[in-house]
């Protein structure tokens, strides 16, 4: 069995052939144990009695067996029922289905988290359709803005600008030899709903839950960071209980000294890691993305992921409409960086499709707070530069403000043929926008992705019933089922989570140096390759979300395969790129436990 599947949550590394080493909190000190050929794991004296009880990594609550509560001296300190894994994940689920409110939901599982990770993975991968909107969005956005009021255990790191000269100490801790990958945010754009300062580490942390819930990795090696350069939130400055660095938020060279420092010591401290930036603010996301992406094995999910996940399902939409690629007319509120990355990634499928790129860039409409974006505008920064449309090609257009053409303007005189939303703007998708879609298409696509679903253009339900239920609709939250000729219809979560953790299994499994352009449109296809909608049009666009870990295998494979063909992997053959993603993947279940020194 590889390292990676043996430790169930252990923090481990090979040392002098079958030994180990593990880290467990409360010390920082390394204390070896071993393996024998029974799988069973050799636990250091130390860890005796209530100290074990409190490791998450190494805990198991009630499925410790007689012999070793005797060994660990748990008797008296467990209710002397020993039951297993699976009973254990049913007592959580009916004591999860308890709660009233999500947000209560969302602390159980946090707290179960932080007792005990085997379980938790164990609940949520089974689970993954119920747990998912509470683990992730919309949920999440709810635990941000709490986070100061739930938070009662450490997880991750928090890394701030009064104490910027102790990052390579802070990094150093043995708890973090194992790390592999690394979420990162500062806490500025938290889904749609801004500046949440510390509060943002409920997204790193979420996001790593389905690193591992969907795409196998195991969760000692994966790091939650969030870097604290203050928050421009009054409500986080004057709240009394916000635990974050009570300061404006750094700007300038001052912020960008810091993200360098830290990505320097990161760079030292794990030169192999992979690092996700989450979350960023529009001015500072793709500029951090351009900077860092060729030096350390990195990408922004915000910007690629969410261009992948809706290529991938734009890709499958074709299935249905019958439109082709390099006959799109695409329609995108929110010119940021979401925006412009989904744009660039469908560009380069339509340059794939035999447009050439110039061609391309012009069947997008990018409309941001000020209209649509068109040459001479001021405020552009570089990456909206490639999707401004001339102002000579607009001259023919019927416009109510033609120094500030409206998305209802785009749609009238453009005729896109797909429309998709990463604004924030509840309901910017009025009637009167998806009913022009619904006029100029007999299958229109629309794609509200933003998210928590509070924040969502529009719902689906109504999307479903302005289109007089022709429009093929993928949103970026969990909704409830529509009605579609008379039946229950489950709506498509074009959510990150089909595309992001397959990314990162493939890159780690691989040994990637970088992760490039290339790789998500291979993850995009490998999405769209598993599309219902490919053997009939009458189903959904996108797996359901059950298969998450299937759709994870699929995408790591296809990255792995693109970054071999690229020449930027290490360690892996062409034949032996699956072998690495499936062995790569840990699961959650609980080993035998012997006590140092114990008679055999």
């Amino acid at each position: 069995m590889a390292v990676e599947n043996l430790t169930h949550a252990a923090q481990c590394r090979f040392v002098l052939g079958s030994a180990f080493l593990i880290t467990t909190p409360g010390h920082a000190d390394l204390l070896s144990y071993t393996r024998n050929q029974d799988e069973t794991l050799t636990l250091p004296a130390e860890l005796f009695g209530y100290r074990l009880l409190t490791d998450p990594r190494l805990n198991k609550g009630t499925a410790f067996t007689d012999d070793e509560r005797t060994a660990f001296g748990l008797h008296g300190l467990l209710p002397p029922t020993v039951v297993g894994i699976e009973e254990q994940v049913t007592r959580r689920l009916q004591a999860f289905r308890e709660f009233h409110t999500d947000l209560e939901r969302y602390a159980f599982l946090r707290d179960l988290q932080d007792t005990n990770e085997t379980l938790y993975y164990a609940l949520l991968g089974q689970n993954v359709e119920e747990l998912l909107p509470i683990v992730y969005t919309p949920t999440v956005g709810a635990g941000c803005k709490s986070f100061s009021r739930l938070f009662r255990k450490p997880r991750g790191l928090f890394l701030s600008i009064p104490h910027r000269d102790q990052i390579r100490e802070i990094l150093a801790n043995p708890l973090f030899d194992k790390t592999e990958v690394v979420v990162v945010t500062d806490g500025e754009r938290i889904l749609g709903l801004g500046d949440q300062g510390a509060g943002g580490m409920g997204i790193p942390i979420g996001k790593l839950a389905l690193y591992t819930a969907c795409g196998g990795i195991d969760p000692a090696t994966a790091l939650p960071i969030l870097l604290d350069v203050g928050t421009d939130n009054e409500d986080n400055l004057k709240d009394p209980l916000y635990i974050g660095w009570r300061h404006k938020r750094v700007r300038g060279e001052e912020y960008d000294s810091f993200v360098a420092e830290f990505v320097a010591a990161l760079s030292e401290r794990w030169p192999h890691v992979m690092l996700q930036w989450e979350d960023f603010a529009k001015n500072n996301a793709t500029r951090i993305l351009d900077r860092y992406r060729n030096t350390v094995c990195s990408f922004n999910d915000d910007i690629q992921g969410t261009a992948a996940v809706a290529t991938g399902a734009l890709l499958a939409a074709i299935n249905v409409t019958g439109v082709p690629m390099q006959e799109q007319r695409i329609a995108i509120l929110g010119g940021g960086s979401a925006g412009c990355g989904i744009a660039s990634l469908l560009m380069s499928a339509m340059v794939d499709a035999g447009l050439d790129a110039e061609d391309a860039a012009r069947r997008f409409y990018l409309v941001d707070k000020d209209g649509l974006l068109v040459e001479g505008m001021s405020d552009i920064a570089p990456f909206q530069q490639p999707f401004l449309q001339p102002r000579a090609a607009l001259a023919h257009w019927n416009t109510g403000n033609p120094n500030r053409i409206s998305l209802l303007d785009v749609i009238y005189n453009a005729k896109p043929t797909a429309l998709i939303g990463v604004s924030a703007q509840t309901g910017a998708f009025t009637e009167s926008v998806v009913r022009a879609m619904a006029k100029h298409n007999k299958r229109p696509i629309v794609f509200p992705l933003s998210n928590p679903s509070s924040c969502a253009e529009a719902t689906p339900a109504d999307i479903e019933r302005w289109s007089e239920g022709r429009a093929i609709i993928g949103a970026g939250s969990p909704f409830p089922p529509i009605r579609r000729n008379g039946a229950p219809f489950s709506v498509d979560q074009s959510n990150n989570s089909y595309i992001f953790p397959g990314v990162g299994l493939g890159a780690i499994a691989t040994h990637a140096e970088r992760i490039t352009d290339g790789m998500f449109m291979a993850a995009a296809k490998a999405l769209a390759d598993m599309s219902p909608a490919r053997a009939n049009p009458e189903l959904n666009l996108l797996p359901r979300v059950t298969q998450l870990s299937e759709v994870a295998i699929a995408v790591a494979i296809a990255v792995g395969k693109q970054a071999f063909a690229e020449g930027i992997t290490s360690e892996v053959t062409a034949d032996g790129i699956e072998h690495a993603v499936r062995t790569k993947m840990w699961t959650p279940q609980y080993l035998p436990y012997r006590r140092a020194g114990a008679s055999t």
